[in-house]
């Protein structure tokens, strides 16, 4: 990992044309990820204004909040978010189609545009329900190619494994606003330095420590934790004089992009596991939107990313919103983690 000094620094444009001719990505590809960067910086600017942009509270009408297709109460910014990022993308011939986790399916390109070959998947606001409270929220999204032949893709177009992701990134919305990208060669952060309205090139390679004495889970639900799971935090929690010989430190924001970017700046496992509350529909978070793009960030980044029983890139979509458990972070944590798991397996077989 290499941070940049001011004076080489490279702005988003130059760093995805130099990655163009390096032959890592193609024209539109680029083009693509230019387009979101800028629908990015304009989310930016409706988080930024807060109270002052009457853009905090539900959306919908007073006492009957809009619903997402998740069943969970729509924020006004969750719905500026994904209009936002609909309208940047529907025109510019890059894409075929779009799905975002705030709609119940996926959307081909209009006919009266040109479409191109990408799919684009995105968390519009993850975190929103931190936004009322000041709190950092994010973008996440993931880019896939259309299969050939598909003019109009459907939902099932879109249900690729992790390991077919052209690019994955997120923009956190927080003391700065910062864009962690990854076209398959590393994942690198951008800042975006707002008196030139350029993300600028802060970051090149982050990597992710293999050791950690961090994690990030909620610790509320512990009660409903699967045996594995109870065991490997009940571990941690005994510090070093417990199994693992060292003391933990436990940090939880609810809003993966915050705790994401905590373990690619400085290490950490990040976990949301199965329970009891989750159990019927697979886990908390969705494949799709969330676990996949991260986990291919964290990845590039040296990490490692699973369900607990499973690489999550390697998981075979079966629908556009499916969730799962989640562990990613550090590599010999996330092994750790997926040893518990593994162990309790055989021992109940």
């Amino acid at each position: 990992m290499s941070s940049i000094t001011p004076t080489s620094r490279h702005s988003l444009t130059r760093f995805l044309i130099e990655e163009e001719r390096a032959g890592h990505i193609g024209p539109d590809l680029r083009l693509l990820i230019e387009v979101v960067a800028r629908a990015c910086k304009r989310i930016s600017i409706e988080v930024g204004k807060g109270a002052l942009g009457g853009v905090l509270g539900d959306a919908g009408t007073p006492g009957a909040a809009s619903m997402n297709i998740q069943g969970e109460a729509q924020k006004k910014l969750d719905v500026i978010a994904n209009d936002v990022l609909m309208e940047a993308n529907a025109w510019g011939g890059h894409l075929a189609g779009l799905a975002s986790e705030e709609m119940d399916h996926s959307v081909p390109i209009d006919d009266m545009y040109p479409r191109g070959n990408y799919l684009l998947l995105f968390d519009p606001l993850d975190g929103s329900s931190n936004i009322d409270v000041n709190i950092s929220v994010g973008t996440i999204f993931s880019v896939l190619r259309c299969p050939e032949g598909v003019t109009v893709p459907a939902d099932e177009h879109y249900l690729q494994p992790g390991t077919s992701q052209l690019a994955a990134g997120y923009c956190t919305y927080g003391p700065n606003t910062t864009l962690v990208l990854t076209v398959g060669h590393g994942t690198h952060a951008f800042t975006l330095d707002r008196e030139i309205g350029s993300f600028m090139l802060t970051t090149r390679g982050m990597q992710i420590p293999a050791e950690t004495q961090e994690f990030a889970v909620n610790m509320s639900n512990q009660r409903h934790w699967q045996p594995p799971m109870q065991a490997y935090v009940a571990d941690l929690l005994a510090g070093k004089t417990g199994p693992r010989g060292k003391d933990f430190n436990m940090r939880w924001v609810a809003s993966m992009v915050a705790d994401v970017h905590r373990l690619l700046t400085r290490g950490g496992i990040f976990s949301y596991p199965l329970d009891a509350k989750c159990e019927a529909k697979g886990g908390k978070l969705r494949l799709m939107y969330e676990a996949n793009p991260m986990a291919m960030l964290v990845e590039q980044a040296g990490g490692a990313a699973s369900t607990g029983r499973q690489r999550m890139l390697e998981v075979q979509p079966t629908g556009l919103h499916q969730r799962v458990p989640v562990f990613l972070g550090s590599r010999n944590e996330v092994e750790a983690a997926v040893t518990y798991h593994r162990q309790h397996d055989a021992a109940t077989a």
